[in-house]
């Protein structure tokens, strides 16, 4: 099982411990306030009520084989910075860490972070497109040319075959799965002569210039990866998987 370190709970390192705890992940936390350590700690294996710019601390506490360190100490940008330099020190290959600004996420980056998160930006980078489109209901950059979209059957496709819609050589887009609209559980797509209906819902993968077209409106082409959405597009997916 993989391990990771959350050192301060605030917004989104306690949305990480959230999401951890439902995968079972197995998860250190840290943090100097000592209720919001004891309002989480059920959710962690261990739990350590720290300040966290205590570099020798961190070193008895956070193993040197961790699969990933998780950072956000909120408004505590030199802080942040510290302990990023520490855990580089350390020999933590993987270090993320959440930024206030982008000066604060450029010297993160100097100093050993492996990724530098912004909630904020990546959040309104992740919704733009689904405003911007009647057609599209989920929109996810899995690296900066690879997005997964979940968009509805248009006027052109209802009642032609998957094969006959030619999507791939027209758009360059790749069908993952297929859901009804009044489903949330979708369905791999394993039959090229499926029909299209009016109310399939598609996951869709391919650059954003082709989820551009295929949907006709503005995507912006520097949505960074946002990979919490992962279990809201395609629960389904995740259920056969197991």
């Amino acid at each position: 099982m993989k391990q990771f370190a959350i050192i301060g709970l605030d917004v989104f390192g306690l949305r990480m411990l959230e999401q951890f705890s439902e995968i079972g992940a197995d998860v250190i936390i840290i943090d100097k306030n000592p209720d919001t350590v004891n309002k989480y700690k059920e959710l962690a294996r261990d739990s350590y009520i720290l300040d966290v710019i205590n570099e020798a601390a961190l070193n008895r506490i956070v193993p040197q084989d961790i699969d990933a360190v998780i950072i956000d100490l909120g408004s505590r940008i030199e802080a942040s910075i510290m302990v990023c330099n520490f855990l580089k020190k350390m020999g933590i290959r993987n270090i993320i860490v959440k930024a206030e600004t982008s000066e604060h996420g450029e010297v993160l980056s100097i100093v050993g972070a492996t990724r530098v998160i912004y909630p904020d930006r990546e959040a309104a980078r992740t919704l733009t497109p689904l405003l911007v489109s009647n057609a599209m209901f989920q929109y996810m950059a899995v690296s900066e040319h690879l997005v997964l979209a979940e968009v509805g059957v248009t006027e052109e496709l209802a009642g032609k075959t998957v094969v006959d819609s030619n999507i791939r050589n027209k758009f360059g887009l790749n069908i993952v799965a297929i859901r009804k609209s009044g489903d949330s559980d979708f369905s791999f797509l394993q039959d090229i002569h499926h029909v299209f209906s009016a109310d399939d819902v598609m996951l869709v993968a391919g650059s954003p210039d082709s989820i551009h077209a295929f949907v006709k409106a503005e995507i912006p082409h520097d949505v960074r990866p946002f990979s919490g959405m992962f279990k809201h597009l395609f629960p389904a997916l995740q259920k056969q998987k197991k």
